[in-house]
């Protein structure tokens, strides 16, 4: 399955405006992303933002599944 980009963007976009800049710059720099990325990233995308903004911190610690992508997005601060 291809990940449909334009609608991963839209997604990253947040209440948040912190979330929308980390989101939109890990996409900048990591587009186009593999189909276990988009997968995951749509996975996290669920959580809401106060929870996705504190794992990216490093407030609390992310599901053991996500984990991975979580330290790869907070890189790219």
């Amino acid at each position: 399955m291809a990940c449909d980009h334009a609608a991963l963007r839209w997604r990253c976009r947040r209440g948040m405006l912190e979330l929308d800049i980390w989101l939109n710059r890990f996409l900048d720099r990591h587009e186009p992303l593999n189909a276990l990325d988009c997968a995951g990233l749509l996975h996290l995308l669920a959580a809401e933002d106060d929870q996705l903004y504190d794992w990216l911190l490093g407030r609390s610690a992310a599901p053991e599944a996500w984990a991975d992508l979580v330290l790869r997005i907070r890189e790219t601060r």
